[in-house]
């Protein structure tokens, strides 16, 4: 079989390479990085934790941007394009540039079997090690103990909420997970909490390995509203600051965790108060309670799991008076899609239920048989499901997209959509 030659194609091979796409282990992907020398000579932040994880790496690139500094950021899940996992520069790189470190990742593993995502972040990994960089930002997937990120020295970590998800692998409640988020933290190291009410497993972790633990409401605070708000840590104060570009109630507390490492990080990475306010003013991330003005107004989040979609209507209920709300929804089998519903039922009026592109997702029948006493419909994919949101949506109504990073992603394949309501007469 020849070797793999273009970005597609590569994806491929690293898809069929190991015989389980989840393999929780990392000794295998520490071998390999070893093998490649991997190193980033730069400081290092890693973002673990359930839900909040992709703002807040985006808020901490914005500042650091801000600030003058070379940024490189590894995220995931991509909504569109895999390439969106990589950043340089504030820039997804392009997909030509990955494919000479894919081949080095081929030849540096020799007959150890990577998944696709150990595969993938080794191969990214090397990308940011190469470039002249100030600072790389890597997010973690799933976990912390176990996933490819670990396999690289934190130099601060941030672990954002904890909450209930892929319980199959980590655990079945909040001290399980915890724990194995916390895996992430490293002796001697700033280890940020963002959590206001953390498992008591990542505090005992951080002290068992000696981190130097920042939670929430001990070492760092916040105060404020929708309009302004303030910030207070160890040694440094931000007062009168404008909230994030990001919408969203929690965004507060990801930028509380980000503002606490950005202190921590101060000696290696000077940020002046004037970078943090330009780069929460300028933060952008696709998919995150992002609202699209129109008639009807469009509000896209890729919230999956119960917690965030909690907050997701929480943020519903502030945004003010539509007449009726209709909802695109696809999400995975294996969440919790009973409770998930339950907390955007009291505001959904009609629901557009929409099958998504990859076997782990309920198909859209399944999905109607949990709604089955609400108006419903089903689509073959979530572009389907938004124009026909839209044909039956009046002007002053607002459509919601929610479930899935392949829900959010599908209505963005081709561009920001644009909808319109169907004309009154």
């Amino acid at each position: 079989m020849s070797a793999p030659k273009t970005f597609d194609e590569w994806l491929e091979h690293c898809s069929a390479l190991h015989v389980v796409s989840m393999d929780l282990s990392l000794e295998r992907t520490v071998q390999v990085r070893h093998r490649l020398g991997l190193d980033f000579g730069v400081p290092l932040v890693v973002v673990g934790g359930t839900n909040g994880k992709g703002s807040t790496c985006a808020m901490l690139e914005s500042i650091a941007l801000q600030a003058g500094y070379r940024v490189g950021l590894y995220q995931k899940p991509e909504l569109v394009r895999f390439e969106e996992r990589c950043r340089v520069g504030g820039r997804p790189v392009l997909a030509a540039r990955l494919v000479p470190h894919f081949e080095a990742v081929e030849r540096a593993r020799g007959d150890i079997t990577l998944t696709k995502f150990e595969f993938t972040t080794l191969a990214i990994a090397r990308l940011l090690s190469q470039e002249p960089l100030d600072l790389v930002i890597l997010e973690v997937g799933l976990g912390g103990r176990f996933d490819a990120v670990n396999a690289f020295d934190a130099d601060c970590t941030i672990l954002t909420s904890i909450a209930l998800d892929h319980t199959e692998y980590l655990g079945p409640d909040r001290e399980s997970i915890g724990l194995e988020k916390a895996h992430v933290m490293r002796p001697g190291k700033p280890a940020i909490v963002g959590d206001p009410e953390p498992p008591r497993s990542v505090i005992e972790h951080a002290a068992s390995i000696g981190a130097d633990l920042w939670l929430a409401g001990r070492d760092f605070r916040h105060a404020g509203d929708r309009q302004q708000w303030s910030w207070a840590g160890r040694e440094r104060r931000h007062n009168g600051l404008a909230p994030p570009a990001l919408r969203g109630t929690n965004q507060l507390l990801n930028a509380a965790a980000v503002l606490a490492a950005l202190e921590a990080m101060r000696d290696r990475l000077p940020v002046s108060a004037q970078a943090v306010r330009n780069g929460l003013a300028l933060v952008e991330l696709p998919g995150r309670f992002q609202v699209i003005p129109g008639q009807p107004a469009l509000v896209l989040d890729v919230a999956h799991n119960p917690q965030a979609v909690a907050v997701l209507a929480r943020n519903l209920g502030a945004m003010g008076f539509h007449p009726r709300t209709h909802a695109v929804f696809g999400a995975m089998r294996d969440k919790d899609i009973g409770t998930l519903l339950q907390h955007l039922r009291p505001l959904v009026d009609a629901w557009y239920l929409c099958n998504l592109p990859t076997p782990r997702a309920a198909r859209a029948d399944e999905l109607q048989a949990l709604l089955a006493d609400v108006p419903t419909s089903l689509h073959e994919a979530p572009m389907a499901a938004l124009r026909a949101a839209a044909a039956a949506a009046d002007p002053a109504d607002r459509i919601i997209v929610f479930g899935s990073f392949f829900t959010v992603g599908g209505v963005l394949e081709d561009g920001l959509p644009r909808v319109a309501a169907r004309q009154l007469g």
